[in-house]
C-alpha cells in the first residue's frame, strides 16, 4: 500500500485506505480479530480488577505508533481483568474510527486533529491543545464516542535538520528559519511531501504564518521515508517530519519548534464507544495514568524500537508497560 500510494502524504494514504476498508466493512462487517493473551496482572493500574467480566475489543490504525498504542490499551484492560479482542492494524483512519462509532470495537487511541478536521469536518484547527480536545470531545458526544483525557503525545508536522546543518545555522524555531530565509535565501532548502507542499495547513500556510518566501527551486517533493534519509544526509537543510517518528532520534535530527503554534494539534487520547463506557466506567481510571505517561519522547523511543530496531510492536508495548510498573508479569 505504501509503495502503491507513493506520491500521497501519510495522512492521505491513511484516509484513502480507510475509505476502501469502510466500503468493504459496510458490506460484510469488519474482521473479528483475535484474543489478546498477555499474562499480566495489575501493577499500579488495574488494582482489584475493576474490568473483571468485561469483553472489550481494541482497535487501531495500521502504522507503528497506532499498533503500539492499541497494544498498550489492550494490555491495560487485561491487567484490570477484561478479556480483550485485538483488532489493531485496520488500514486507515476511517475504518478504526467507524468501528468505535458503531460499537464493533470498544476503544482506540485517536488524535484530536484527525477527529476535528477529518471526522468532524472543520477546516480551522484550534491552536490551544486543551481547547482542541474539549471541542472534539463535545462534538463527538452525538456520535456515540466518548473522549478521555488526552496525552502530551502530539503527532503533528514539523521541520527538522541534521546535526551538521544545525551546527552551521543554529536555528531552533520556525521563526529563526524564517529569519534565515530572509538573510540567506539559498540556505533554506526543503524536502517535503507533495501534499504538504500545497495544503493550507502545510507549507503555504506555514510560509504565510512565519513570513517566509521560499523559492520553488529550493523545495523538493518526495515520499515520507525518503525525506528522513535525505534530511539526515543533508541533501536538504530542512525536512518535513512527524514529531513522534522514531527516526528523528535514531538519525539524530534537530526538530524546529513551532513557536507560533501554526500546525494543528494531534494529541493522542482514548476514545471509547459511549455505551461501553457507561457499562464499564472504570475504563477511565485504568487508562488515565497510562495516557498521562505518553509524550513525544516516549513515542519516539517506542516507535524507533519497531521502525529502526525491528522489534514487534506488541512486545514493545508490553515491555514499556512492565518497565513503567503499570502491569506485572503473571
Amino acid at each position: 500500500m505504501r509503495r502503491a500510494l507513493l506520491l500521497l502524504s501519510r495522512r492521505t494514504r491513511l484516509l484513502l485506505a480507510g475509505a476502501v476498508l469502510l466500503a468493504a466493512a459496510s458490506a460484510c462487517g469488519l474482521t473479528s480479530g483475535s484474543p489478546m493473551v498477555d499474562d499480566v496482572e495489575p501493577g499500579s493500574i488495574g488494582q482489584g480488577k475493576p474490568l473483571q467480566g468485561a469483553h472489550l475489543t481494541v482497535t487501531s490504525k495500521e502504522f507503528t505508533e497506532q499498533l503500539i498504542l492499541g497494544a498498550i490499551m489492550g494490555i491495560a484492560f487485561q491487567a484490570a481483568g477484561a478479556e480483550v479482542v485485538d483488532r489493531t492494524g485496520i488500514q486507515g483512519s476511517v475504518g478504526s474510527r467507524e468501528a468505535v462509532v458503531t460499537g464493533e470495537a470498544d476503544a482506540a487511541y485517536e488524535y484530536t486533529g484527525t477527529a476535528w478536521i477529518t471526522y468532524q469536518g472543520n477546516s480551522e484547527p484550534i491552536p490551544d491543545p486543551r481547547k482542541q480536545w474539549l471541542a472534539v470531545r463535545d462534538a463527538d458526544r452525538k456520535n456515540g464516542v466518548a473522549w478521555l483525557e488526552p496525552s502530551e503525545l502530539n503527532n503533528t508536522y514539523a521541520l527538522a535538520m541534521n546535526q551538521s546543518n544545525y551546527e552551521k545555522y543554529r536555528t531552533r524555531t520556525l521563526s529563526e528559519v524564517a529569519e534565515l530565509s530572509k538573510r540567506d535565501p539559498g540556505a533554506v532548502t526543503l524536502c517535503v511531501e507533495g501534499e504538504f507542499a500545497n495544503r493550507a495547513d502545510g507549507l503555504p500556510g506555514m510560509e504565510k504564518a512565519y513570513g517566509m518566501d521560499i523559492p520553488t527551486r529550493n523545495i523538493t517533493q518526495m515520499d515520507t521515508g525518503i525525506i528522513y534519509t535525505q534530511t539526515a544526509k543533508g541533501a536538504c537543510t530542512y525536512g518535513e517530519v512527524f514529531t513522534t517518528d522514531g527516526r528523528i532520534k535514531s538519525m539524530n535530527l534537530v526538530v524546529m519548534d513551532d513557536d507560533k503554534k501554526f500546525f494543528p494539534n494531534y494529541n493522542a487520547a482514548p476514545t471509547i464507544h459511549s455505551e461501553t463506557l457507561k457499562k464499564w466506567p472504570a475504563i477511565a481510571q485504568v487508562l488515565a495514568p497510562v495516557t498521562a505517561a505518553l509524550n513525544n519522547t516516549v513515542a519516539q523511543d517506542l516507535n524507533a524500537k519497531v521502525d529502526v530496531a525491528g522489534e514487534d510492536p506488541h512486545q514493545v508495548a508490553l515491555d514499556w508497560m512492565i518497565k513503567k510498573g503499570f502491569v506485572k508479569e503473571g
